[in-house]
């Protein structure tokens, strides 16, 4: 991996952004607090998320606390509104959050393992979250003419997922991406990306990620974090006539 030739300069910025506390989320919100912003991290409560703000804070990096359960719509709109209330406004919100909620990948064929508790939950995690925290932030984006990225799959396009549960979530994200969009513009930018492979803690093993991307990724390899976290950025702060698009970010796995 070649590091990225782009910097930005996000002085005087403020971003929301969730599941901030590994993979695509933390790589997020140090690329923008090193950029200058000043970084609301969301996670769930616990050492995970007080580590991740300790190793920024250890850095030098503008970063707060924006901790709760994104699952629940109360605490995911009282995240987006203490978080705006911290952060004296907002211009950039990262819906990442989300989780396959299963340590092993469930077939499509069985049909058994999708019990109603378990499609509650992933529409919760990774669909209804990112409405519940835009919803509650929109006011403050539209007054900074901010912009707005959700982080969606590849799975969203077919193809194989943990569940056939969190495909169809990860579907109903990038068609929310699109309808935002239209109901946003022209003042705020709404974009996804439907990541591939990363390389980060995920809860679904896969088996060997770096075997299967030698055969399925045109670039032969596993994305790391700090590439997906480069396309956030410029569809945040840069890519001012693009909206209502899911940008695909996998090396070419779908080629």
């Amino acid at each position: 991996m070649s590091a990225s030739r782009i910097r930005y300069e996000l002085t005087g910025m403020r971003a929301l952004v969730t599941g901030a506390a590994s993979g695509i989320g933390y790589a997020t919100a140090e690329l923008f607090a090193r950029s200058g912003a000043v970084v609301a991290m969301n996670d769930l409560p616990g050492e995970k998320l007080t580590a991740a703000l300790a190793r920024l804070h250890g850095q030098g990096l503008q970063v707060v606390e924006a901790a709760g359960d994104l699952s629940i719509a109360d605490t995911a709109r009282a995240v987006g509104r203490s978080a705006v209330e911290a952060l004296g406004g907002l211009d950039f919100l990262v819906n990442n959050a989300g989780a396959p909620l299963t340590r092993t990948a469930i077939p499509p064929s069985d049909l058994d393992a999708l019990s109603d508790d378990f499609w509650d939950r992933i529409l919760r995690v990774n669909l209804l979250s990112a409405f519940w925290v835009t919803q509650s932030v929109v006011a403050a984006l539209r007054s900074s003419q901010g912009a707005i990225v959700n982080t969606v799959s590849v799975a969203a396009f077919g193809g194989g997922a943990s569940s056939g549960a969190y495909a169809t979530a990860k579907a109903g994200l990038a068609g929310l991406t699109r309808e935002l969009a239209r109901g946003l513009a022209p003042v705020v930018r709404v974009n996804g990306i439907a990541p591939g492979y990363v390389n980060s803690p995920w809860e679904c093993s896969f088996g060997d990620a770096d075997a299967a991307a030698q055969s399925e990724v045109a670039l032969q390899r596993v994305g790391e974090p700090a590439e997906y976290a480069d396309v956030i950025a410029f569809l945040c702060a840069g890519a001012a006539y693009i909206t209502g698009e899911v940008v695909t970010v996998s090396g070419g796995r779908l080629l």
